[in-house]
């Protein structure tokens, strides 16, 4: 599958299933898409539910959903701490918007 030109989010925060991030992030990334990591934080490293760091490269407020083609919300308690942010929640939201 070739996704060259597409764009993809990934969320992040703390307490994040490792596989539900990572996974996606390296098969998107194989297929040749653009995919950053974006978090309530630009910058701070949110370890998983077994400790394995992922950085934020930006934060959700500094983006919109129009920059991106997909977004993916990875599982484990990510998203608890996730609608805890209401940039991400707008980012999302916006991007359901949008279809």
């Amino acid at each position: 599958m070739n996704l060259s030109g597409k764009r993809v989010a990934v969320l992040v925060e703390q307490k994040y299933e490792e596989l539900e991030l990572w996974y996606p992030v390296l098969r998107f990334r194989e297929a040749g898409a653009t995919v950053r990591l974006v978090g309530p934080e630009a910058g701070k490293v949110y370890p998983s539910k077994l400790g394995y760091p992922a950085k934020a490269e930006v934060a959700a407020a500094d983006v919109s959903a129009a920059q991106f083609d997909a977004i993916i919300i990875p599982g484990g308690w990510c998203p608890d701490y996730l609608r805890r942010s209401p940039a991400i929640l707008k980012l999302v939201i916006d991007a359901h918007a949008q279809g």
